[in-house]
């Protein structure tokens, strides 16, 4: 994607706002829902969008574009925050997604790849999305093909033994297309993650499994577009994983860092409250 800025200043300015456009309509959807994983999607939201909206070769008339990057989004309860993104980029109508999680909705909690146009993957049952993302990259290597691959997980995913499997094996066959995004906002469904199952040191595991690794503050959006703008080359023989330190419900003062909201409900007054505080933080 990416659209033409006069200035750096100019496309960072456009990208929080799209952050703040995007997060609105995730609060609508998980209200019309009855309910949403909204912590975890908030918490990915401006990794989200720098990668659709800038980063990403992808093209929503032709959904299917074999030159496109894939991007899967291995925690698949996130699906409420990806799929307005979708529909703001233009895969298919934003009215499609009036009745979300719906009985008869193509649009559930988890994304369906065989419904929703611009989903690579169906993904939702954790630790299966680096997996898939190893041999979507062996399949761009065979194909000797430029595209790059990208696989965002939750922290709390990362206790799946697969993910480990899967990082052991990327770097085993060299995939420097593949690129892991960790939303690392400290919090599962059961509470912290080193309390539940300690992660820490986080970087060094990767580096020992033979990754590249960048750490970043997941919500400077200037940071983001540095480090994607500036991964090694696809033929590169190591994947990098960038580690992006964030807030669980960022943006939602009742919801930053309380692990109640990794699935939650909001009514109309909860609402009210949600947008207005998205709309003060505009740039």
């Amino acid at each position: 994607m990416g659209e033409q800025f006069e200035s750096r200043d100019e496309l960072i300015k456009f990208l929080k706002n799209k952050v703040i456009d995007i997060k609105k309509k995730m609060i609508d959807l998980t209200r019309i829902a009855g309910g949403g994983h909204v912590g975890g999607s908030l918490s990915m939201m401006d990794v989200l969008v720098a990668l659709h909206y800038h980063i990403l070769k992808i093209d929503p008339k032709n959904p299917k574009w074999e030159e496109r990057d894939r991007f899967v989004l291995s925690k698949g309860h996130g699906g409420i925050g990806l799929c307005p993104v979708l529909a703001d980029l233009g895969f298919f109508p934003e009215e499609a997604m009036a009745d979300f999680n719906q009985l008869d909705s193509p649009f559930g909690i988890h994304p369906d790849m065989h419904k929703i146009p611009g989903v690579e993957m169906s993904t939702g049952s954790l630790g299966h999305g680096l997996s898939v993302c190893v041999g979507i990259g062996l399949a761009q290597r065979l194909d000797k093909a430029k595209w790059r691959v990208y696989c965002l997980l939750g922290d709390g995913e990362c206790n799946e033994g697969s993910v480990w499997e899967a990082a052991m094996a990327a770097a085993h066959y060299k995939l420097g297309c593949l690129t892991a995004i960790v939303d690392r906002n400290m919090l599962s469904i059961d509470g912290s993650t080193e309390d539940v199952m300690a992660l820490e040191p986080f970087a060094d595991k990767w580096r020992a499994f033979g990754w590249n690794v960048v750490e970043i503050d997941g919500h400077n959006m200037e940071q983001i577009l540095d480090t994607f703008e500036n991964l090694p080359l696809v033929t590169s023989e190591r994947p990098t994983a960038v580690i992006a330190r964030t807030v669980k419900g960022k943006g939602i003062s009742f919801m930053e860092n309380d692990p109640a909201w990794h699935y939650g409900g909001i009514d109309a007054e909860k609402e009210a409250i949600c947008m207005k505080e998205l709309e003060e933080a505009r740039p």
